[in-house]
């Protein structure tokens, strides 16, 4: 009998336990969930509150209400009739789009030179173009207006982008992914005859996409939003970026805030764009660098 009773009681008592550790961990699931949900409202409200501010009338602009009363769309055509919108859109797409391909382009090659190739003073290199990420950027603005303005690149493209056409980040990111790559593969591809250029970009390049696609956003939203430098480096309206743009024409309609918040709805379009194509990426290189780690 007591050789019969053993095999009843064991799953009887697992399953009690099993009942008692089953709630903790649902409470636990629940407090993260509640927790999640409330940083993403806090963080998604002040861009709720601006789209909502830009389909109201003057009138309504200072009510917290998230339904505008009499909803219009008076702010988006006032702001597209002024044709120095699309200027500055123009530039500042332009701008984010080609400092992007030349940041995956020079960043992707360095970072692959660094980790796969074994050269003297590699580290000593490595640790130099890291050293440059402790360099505020503020500190660098004097050395770079005094470079463009020897180069004659004042209030052009190109004196807005070369700053930003390759990164140590990006480097930096980059040279890790590439570690991750086996090296079984690249030598694969060597003794196939490819030389380096073809293995960089038909073999290793394709096994590093989330961290092309999270290198590619960063710069571009960084490129997208910034303001010190180009607002530094340009003086005429027709080289200004959509920041700068922007600032000059909240000057312009003084206090009338559904216009400014008309126009910075639509200086968001692009980088909403960016994340919703690439977010998929970004899910995964963090995938992948978590279980590098």
């Amino acid at each position: 009998m007591r050789m019969a009773d053993t095999p009843i009681q064991a799953p009887t008592q697992s399953l009690l336990a099993d009942r008692t550790t089953g709630p903790r961990r649902s409470h636990g699931q629940y407090i993260r969930w509640v927790l999640l949900m409330f940083g993403g409202i806090v963080m998604v409200m002040p861009i709720a509150y601006m789209l909502a501010t830009s389909f109201k009338y003057s009138f309504e602009v200072h009510t917290l209400s998230l339904i505008p009363q009499e909803p219009t769309l008076e702010n988006y055509l006032f702001v597209l009739e002024d044709g120095r919108f699309y200027t500055w859109f123009g530039n500042s797409l332009f701008i984010a789009t080609v400092t992007t391909l030349s940041n995956v382009l020079f960043d992707s090659l360095v970072g692959y030179a660094l980790c796969k190739f074994r050269f003297p003073g590699r580290y000593i290199f490595f640790i130099a173009v890291l050293s440059t990420l402790m360099i505020p950027t503020e500190m660098l603005v004097i050395p770079w207006y005094l470079m463009s303005s020897t180069l004659g690149w004042l209030d052009t493209s190109w004196g807005i982008m070369f700053p930003g056409l390759m990164t140590a980040f990006g480097t930096f990111l980059m040279k890790q992914f590439f570690e991750t790559v086996p090296d079984d593969f690249l030598e694969a591809a060597r003794i196939d005859g490819l030389n380096e250029l073809q293995i960089w970009w038909t073999v290793a390049m394709p096994l590093v996409k989330p961290a092309l696609a999270a290198l590619a956003i960063f710069v571009f939203l960084g490129n997208w939003t910034a303001f010190i430098w180009p607002l530094i480096v340009t003086t005429s309206q027709d080289m200004y970026t959509l920041p700068v743009g922007l600032t000059t024409f909240s000057d312009e309609v003084d206090v009338e805030w559904e216009l400014i918040m008309t126009g910075a709805a639509i200086s968001t379009i692009p980088t909403l764009i960016v994340f919703v194509i690439f977010q998929r990426f970004i899910i995964r290189g963090v995938v992948m660098a978590g279980l590098k780690g």
